[in-house]
């Protein structure tokens, strides 16, 4: 089967659980952007995404991307249907109305980038990096850089690269050795010629648009060692005239998963490029980049495991295995040796601790796009500031957490099948292999937890922290069970977070050790939070929500006093003394 989306589900969860329309129409940007346009938007997008690309997907991974030459061919049907997608407009949904797009809440992108990772991963890696480019040369351009490419980039005419790490570097940025040369003057400004070799570069070369645009990060003679002196460069695969710059395409790598999506190593052999911001100022001119596609590699792993979920719920409808044990099964016939086992209490289990991951990280994640907005357009300072501090604190959250849930939930949706789930046939194995790269890019999971925990949390002591936990409880209500128990964990990880700050003075390398595990804590108790602004929803009492909710409760909500215990035994000191608590360490 191929991937549906539930667009009801997340009308639901947009409209009624977080009032989307609400939030942004007081917006002025997006006044006008009511509830019955979103919904329009997004049932058209459904039923492009259903009809159009899902169908692609198996024969995408198949037949793989072909590397000839310097050449790449897509999978079929992958050229057309590309076409089709930014003809139609959608690359440029969230795109500002000056820049050619159509001036949309973020939202909608998030949701429709989620239904496109579900439906076929490798054919959205293509488009997945075309906004953060948009967003990265709308704001750190020049008006003649902007002039040539920022529309066609807007659109999705032409595609676009992140040219990051070598083979040497790896994650660590600061040892990139690509050297970027001054040249002269060109109509475009300064020109520069670029030379070095990039890996793992997602669309680095294909035949799904005309012309590419790599974004490259290379040093300018005389810069300094580290990633201080880094700067950013665009450099297009044919010059404005018509030529072919000098942009090579080594080889694709042979992948886990992904088939459909090349992944190149790419070498640039004097290349022409222009400068994107400041010299020595790359990194920051990418990371607008870089966050914008960490939100949508969350959005990624929401999809995938969705799109697990469909797989191994409708095989436990049709597959029917032993008695299943408790009361007779209504769905059991006179005839029947054996029971649907959707009725055995462990694939129902499976399934609805999947569900509950995918609804909590839907609102989370979609309130973050809202708060983008906000912190974009909200004409109160305030406002733009707290929404800003949600996207810095949850991003990482979210990205870390969700693409891990994406590959451990689509491993236990493939045990729903047992041996069928392992053969080619049924797709699920697909998700698995697919997913499992969402934890390594964009910053390795590792990563998103030291910059949450080092980064975000640490530098004021947790102060900020802690605020932020305090300004969620302003949605519960201490009356309902739900809410109470989520009260509780979050003043229980405030209280925490303080102590472990004190900690991290003491002990120069406890937070390394432990931000994983407070990354993970913090997920959870914001799933708490997120099914808590659920369970409030009129309409929540079906058994559509119910299944879901109590795994939340039994098997979600308490791994946050195991967490807490790995990291209190991590302290290195004697004691840390906070208050009227002593944490001691293990003996």
């Amino acid at each position: 089967m191929s991937y549906l989306p539930a667009s009801a589900d997340n009308a639901f969860l947009l409209f009624d659980v977080l009032k989307a329309d609400e939030q942004l129409q007081r917006l002025p940007a997006h006044a006008a952007t009511d509830k019955a346009l979103m919904q329009q938007v997004l049932e058209e997008a459904g039923k492009w995404v259903g009809e159009v690309v899902a169908p692609l997907s198996r024969e995408g991974d198949e037949v793989g991307v072909q590397f000839a030459a310097g050449k790449v061919t897509t999978p079929p049907g992958f050229a057309q249907a590309y076409q089709d997608f930014w003809q139609a407009g959608w690359p440029a949904l969230a795109c500002a109305e000056e820049d050619g797009g159509q001036g949309l809440p973020w939202v909608l992108e998030g949701v429709l980038y989620e239904w496109l990772s579900a439906a076929n991963h490798g054919w959205t890696m293509a488009p997945g990096l075309l906004h953060g480019a948009y967003e990265c040369l709308k704001h750190h351009g020049s008006d003649a850089l902007k002039a040539a490419y920022l529309s066609k980039v807007a659109s999705g005419e032409w595609l676009a690269t992140m040219c990051l790490t070598e083979a040497h570097a790896g994650s660590d940025l600061g040892l990139v050795r690509t050297q970027a040369v001054p040249v002269g003057e060109s109509e475009l400004a300064e020109r520069f010629e670029i030379s070095g070799s990039k890996i793992f570069i997602s669309g680095g070369e294909h035949d799904l648009t005309e012309n590419i645009v790599h974004l490259v990060l290379a040093r300018l003679p005389g810069a300094s060692a580290g990633p201080k002196g880094l700067s950013l460069f665009l450099v297009p695969k044919v010059l404005r005239g018509g030529e072919r710059n000098r942009v090579v395409c080594e080889r694709i790598e042979e992948k886990m998963g992904l088939h459909g999506s090349p992944t190149c190593v790419m070498r640039f052999d004097a290349a022409q490029g222009w400068l994107i911001g400041q010299p020595g100022a790359g990194l920051n001119a990418m990371f607008v980049m870089m966050n914008a596609a960490r939100l949508h590699v969350a959005l990624q792993g929401v999809g995938l495991l969705d799109a697990a979920w469909q797989k191994a719920h409708a095989y436990a409808l049709e597959r029917r295995q032993m008695r299943a044990p408790g009361a007779v099964p209504a769905s059991r016939g006179a005839g029947d040796a054996a029971d649907l086992i959707i009725e055995h209490p462990t694939i129902a289990r499976t399934l609805d601790l999947q569900r509950a991951w995918i609804d909590g990280g839907r609102v989370l994640a979609y309130q973050t796009g809202i708060y983008l907005d906000v912190a974009r357009h909200a004409e109160d300072a305030g406002a733009r500031e707290q929404a800003q501090q949600w996207c810095s604190l949850i991003t990482p959250v979210l990205k870390a957490a969700w693409t891990q849930q994406a590959f451990e939930g689509a491993s236990a949706c493939l045990q729903v099948f047992g041996g069928h789930g392992y053969i080619r046939e049924w797709g699920v194995e697909q998700i698995v292999r697919d997913s499992r790269v969402a934890m390594i890019y964009e910053g390795t999971n590792e990563i998103q937890a030291i910059d949450l925990l080092i980064r975000k949390v640490l530098p004021d002591g947790g102060q900020s922290m802690g605020q932020w936990l305090l300004s969620l409880r302003q949605s519960l209500d201490a009356g309902r069970t739900l809410d109470a128990e989520v009260l509780r964990c979050l003043a229980q990880l405030r209280y925490f977070t303080t102590v472990l700050a004190q900690a991290c003075k003491e002990d120069d390398t406890l937070a390394w050790r432990v931000a994983d595990d407070y990354l993970r804590c913090v997920a959870v108790v914001l799933m708490g939070w997120a099914w808590a602004r659920i369970a409030a929803t009129e309409g929540t009492d079906q058994a559509r929500w119910q299944g879901p909710l109590k795994q939340l409760q039994q098997r979600i909500l308490p791994e946050i006093e195991w967490r807490l215990g790995l990291m209190k035994l991590q302290w290195t000191q004697a004691s840390v003394v906070h208050g009227n608590q002593l944490f001691t360490p293990a003996a």
